[in-house]
């Protein structure tokens, strides 16, 4: 299960001196893990504080938050000698206690040769948060890069790396993304999948479906438990409502959100506003904003806030609250919905932190991501899960526009022929935009 954020954690530890680093992202996407195990091992010992499993760990904060202080809590509490040479110091779950969350502050002014790593699964949440005196990185549900990864077919990851497009490196891609599909990128879903290919596919899908019934159960109990004003019942109808909104869409484009209908006598966005957000801040669903007028840098200037789409953190789950069989991902014709496609994209893009996303639509002509290079550069994506790779809505952009460069990303092998201008690739190859 390795993750590619391990490089960021790995330049983090080789400077010189360091602020505290906090990870963020949705429960269960495997902080803990990388930072405890991944990481760690790169380390004399990892000193592991977990608020959420030990409450009584706040009182290690309560008369100082002086790292000397601290420090010497730690030391009595847990038996240990800390080394700040060798050891890396670990706060998981910070956001369940806001005195060692405010600390960072002190150990980023006082105690910069330190190794202190922290982790939340509600930091959006928070009230108060160390501004600028702490480095923050994000992590999400295992990106398709990594779910290659988990395979264990070097040939293949490497291949992928490379951008093959031959046909042989395409079956092989599009096989493991119809997997990804419906197992996702959770990681106990991830490793429940692939250590399980010694049994009949149908048992490990059953187990598969179990860790995502699973997890969903938890959300579900943390939407009452950190909902705090607003309303949890309200929380879960959006959330239960987003893969309903995305499976309507089954041959065109994903539409933008429409709140009438969502929770009773609720029409507006101001009425949904608060459970959106709240979903949002935690990171189980995303936006992508749609433009209607000639898109130009920055692209945040012509967004509205009550405009949008919504997509679903992992795409396993979403399968998992729509009932999507294996067989189904499966099954040739099933490829056609485009929906699944788009909110594949719509995580690839935020895992390589492209976010929010943005959309263009002109009367019945829709192009499903804007992206923007380092230049300044916008370049329409149009997206089309299966093989038929007719693009009108982008002959009706590059119509109106004329762009330096197009992409299609197709259920197929995409083209090989050197085009800078218009490029067809395989819908795998989403996070390849990056590259642009």
């Amino acid at each position: 299960m390795e993750r590619l954020l391990i490089q960021r954690l790995l330049d983090w530890k080789q400077a010189a001196t360091r602020k505290p680093l906090l990870l963020d992202g949705a429960r269960q996407v495997g902080k803990t893990w990388l930072v405890e195990t991944s990481f760690g091992q790169h380390f004399g010992k990892v000193i592991k504080l977990d608020f959420l499993a030990n409450p009584g760990l706040r009182e290690l904060f309560t008369e100082s938050l002086n790292p000397a202080d601290v420090l010497e809590n730690i030391e009595l509490e847990l038996g240990v000698d800390v080394d700040p040479e060798k050891d890396l110091l670990f706060f998981d779950e910070i956001g369940e206690c806001s005195e060692a969350l405010n600390s960072l502050k002190f150990f980023a002014e006082q105690r910069p040769d330190l190794y202190l790593c922290a982790s939340g699964s509600n930091i959006g949440l928070l009230d108060s948060f160390p501004v600028g005196k702490v480095e923050t990185a994000e992590l999400f549900p295992m990106c398709f890069e990594e779910f290659v990864m988990a395979s264990g077919n070097s040939k293949i990851l490497q291949a992928f790396r490379k951008g093959s497009q031959t046909k042989i490196v395409h079956n092989k891609l599009w096989d493991l993304l119809l997997d990804y599909y419906f197992v996702g990128g959770m990681p106990e879903a991830v490793a429940t999948w692939f250590s399980s290919q010694d049994i009949g596919v149908n048992e490990r899908c059953q187990q598969v479906s179990q860790v995502h019934g699973d997890l969903l159960s938890g959300y579900m109990r943390d939407f009452g438990k950190y909902s705090g004003k607003t309303n949890a019942s309200h929380i879960e109808m959006v959330f239960r409502n987003v893969p309903l909104q995305l499976a309507n869409n089954i041959d065109a484009s994903v539409k933008r959100y429409r709140f009438n209908g969502v929770i009773e006598r609720k029409r507006t966005y101001m009425d949904l506003s608060g459970p959106i957000e709240w979903l949002e801040k935690t990171k189980l669903i995303s936006r992508c904003y749609p433009i209607a007028c000639e898109p130009k840098t920055p692209l945040s200037a012509y967004r509205k806030e009550n405009f949008f789409k919504l997509f679903l953190f992992d795409i396993g789950l979403l399968g998992h609250l729509l009932d999507i069989s294996y067989k189904e991902h499966r099954q040739q014709s099933f490829e056609y919905k485009g929906y699944l496609a788009e909110n594949f994209v719509q995580n690839e893009l935020r895992a390589n932190g492209i976010y929010p996303t943005y959309s263009w639509e002109y009367q019945k002509a829709e192009i499903e991501f804007l992206f923007k290079t380092g230049e300044g550069e916008i370049v329409p994506v149009e997206v089309k899960s299966g093989r038929r790779t007719q693009a009108k809505s982008l002959r009706s952009y590059i119509e109106r526009y004329s762009p330096e460069r197009t992409i299609k990303l197709i259920g197929s092998v995409g083209g090989n022929e050197q085009e800078a201008q218009n490029m067809t690739w395989p819908l795998y190859y989403a996070s390849r935009l990056k590259t642009l």
